[in-house]
This record gives C-alpha cells, structure tokens and sequence, in this order.
C-alpha cells in the first residue's frame, strides 16, 4: 500500500492528508523518502511513527530536519521528538484520524483506551513535532 499511497500524494492527490516525508540517510547521505501521516493537534503538527522505531524515525533523530512534498508543494521542517510522558494527547488525536489506515500497529490499543494504556504502549511509537523551517 505504501508504494500507491506515495504515488497518489507525490502526484498531488494525498490520501486523506497523506505527504511523503524525505529525510537524508544518517549513513548513506541519500534522502530517503517514505508516505505519513502528518498530524495538526491543537495548533501544532506532529509526525507519528506508526510502525514504530523504523528507518525514517532513526534518520530523523540524526538529521533533524526533512522535507514533507505533496505533489509540487515541498516544505522544510525540523522535528523535535516528544518525551513518552508527552505523547499521550498527541497518540490519542493520532489514533482518532488515522486508526482506519494503521490501527493495527498499536497493538489493539485505541482512541479510546485510557491514558495508562496508551502511555504503556508510548515508546513504541516515537511522535516529533514539526515546524517549518
């Protein structure tokens, strides 16, 4: 499915808000591009590692910034990763839009579940704030 999904958003057709995060390879140098989930919570955006501790989140903690491209429209944006402790309110706003597409990654765990379970499963899924660059 990711491979459709960047196709559609790289052509400027975003799968429910979708973009294509690139982000250069901690080692290779190369940008290395893969389909989110950008998420805007209380008047901040958040990018959230559904599949948790993947590639792209290790490059992002090297690089520290990346660029989001929907269709010709590229922005840059630094990230800053959340503590676990700050999660909770992002993960459960995160789980409301998009649990339709990767709900199965949180392990049963929901929108709804209560704020302990979603902190138990919170280092499983590192959560950066973004803003322009």
């Amino acid at each position: 499915m990711n491979p459709l999904v960047a196709g559609l958003t790289r052509l400027g057709v975003p799968l429910a808000g979708s973009a294509v995060l690139g982000v250069r390879g901690r080692t290779s140098g190369e940008v290395r591009t893969t389909p989110v989930n950008p998420l805007t919570y209380e008047g901040r955006r958040y990018l959230v590692a559904a599949r948790g501790h993947t590639q792209w989140v290790r490059n992002l903690r090297v690089a520290g910034e990346a660029e989001l491209h929907v269709g010709r429209r590229t922005e840059t944006v630094r990230a800053v990763e959340l503590a676990d402790a700050d999660k909770v309110p992002v993960l459960r706003a995160y789980l409301r839009a998009w649990a339709w597409e990767v709900g199965a990654f949180f392990s049963g765990v929901g929108a709804d579940a209560s704020d302990a379970e979603l902190a138990a499963i919170a280092d499983r899924h590192p959560v950066f704030a973004i803003t322009p660059r």
